[in-house]
């Protein structure tokens, strides 16, 4: 197929991209950055990229950018302010808003507007769709929550339902994607190797997750099978406790697990932001009890991204 992808050259897409080329697709990479700053370690001549500013609605007008949507068979978008990095300030906030829902309603008002119809549109979301609790169980049946995550996801799939009518929608409701070289393992990693790792808060909060290359496997699947329509939870099939994600992660270094670090640390660091990690949520798939998961149990997880 020949794909588009918007927001794909970050820590998904660092395996995405390889991912899709042995699937051999013909791939088209949009990102504002140039070429020599994406963090994708590939040979440039296997992908074709477009360096254009997709926030802003008049580059959606860009001849070259049409040009390319008309031949595109699928599009994947997974474009938006990462959750976790920064504290929450009023302009954080819109930042993290704007770089999902603008992008993605300019993204469907030109597919409607130049009368194209890609086979396959497939959209990010996340888990933060139901909100955070400490003893309630997610799947893709559950009403939506009221925070400003909750809300968020909620606005963000609305926009996304507005595609053209004759491309499938898949939407993935991304749990937290595990791999060495980034996201919240990469950030957990350094400590515990050098023997200070702990639970974050008080272990008492699940985390649902996904290993990358099951993510990568899903997305990949799901461009070709047509099974795939609507609402997924991108999750493995067993969440676990924070405590147990720590215990697991010490495990699997040979380094102890006997630090936690306080919730108020989190809090000063990441203000509001540091409910999606102190609260969490256990979010199930019951759509996805037939997917093959290279990784549906923590350990082995766990093993694969830190063996190296």
């Amino acid at each position: 197929m020949r794909l588009l992808l918007l927001g794909c050259t970050g820590f998904v897409g660092k395996e995405l991209v390889p991912t899709l080329l042995n699937e051999n697709h013909e791939i088209y990479i949009v990102s504002r950055k140039p070429i020599n700053k994406l963090k994708l370690d590939l040979d440039f001549n296997k992908f074709k990229f477009v360096q254009i500013d997709l926030s802003k609605k008049q580059n959606w007008n860009n001849e070259n950018l049409l040009s390319i949507l008309r031949e595109t068979d699928g599009i994947i978008n997974l474009m938006g302010e990462p959750i976790a990095e920064k504290k929450w300030t009023y302009s954080q906030k819109q930042e993290i808003e704007n770089s999902r829902i603008n992008t993605t309603q300019f993204m469907m008002e030109t597919l409607k507007n130049f009368k194209i119809n890609p086979k396959v549109i497939i959209n990010g979301s996340a888990i933060g769709y139901y909100g955070t609790s400490l003893s309630d169980e997610f799947t893709e049946n559950s009403i939506g929550g009221k925070d400003f995550l909750a809300n968020l996801c909620k606005r963000w799939e609305a926009v996304a339902a507005e595609k053209p009518f004759f491309s499938r929608l898949v939407i993935f409701r991304i749990g937290i994607v595990l791999e060495a070289d980034g996201g919240a393992l990469g950030k957990m990693l350094p400590v515990f190797k050098i023997g200070l790792g702990g639970p974050i808060g008080d272990g008492m909060q699940w985390m649902s997750w996904i290993h990358r290359r099951d993510l990568c496997a899903l997305i990949t699947k799901s461009l070709v099978d047509k099974k795939y329509s609507g609402v997924f939870n991108a999750v493995a099939p067993n969440p676990v406790l924070m405590k147990d994600f720590s215990k697991t992660l010490g495990k699997c270094l040979n380094r102890p697990n006997l630090l936690p670090v306080p919730g108020a640390v989190l809090k000063i660091l990441l203000g509001d932001g540091s409910k999606v990690v102190l609260e969490g949520q256990k979010v199930i798939s019951k759509k996805l009890r037939n997917f093959n998961f290279k990784y549906p149990l923590l350990e082995k997880a766990i093993s694969a991204s830190t063996k190296n």
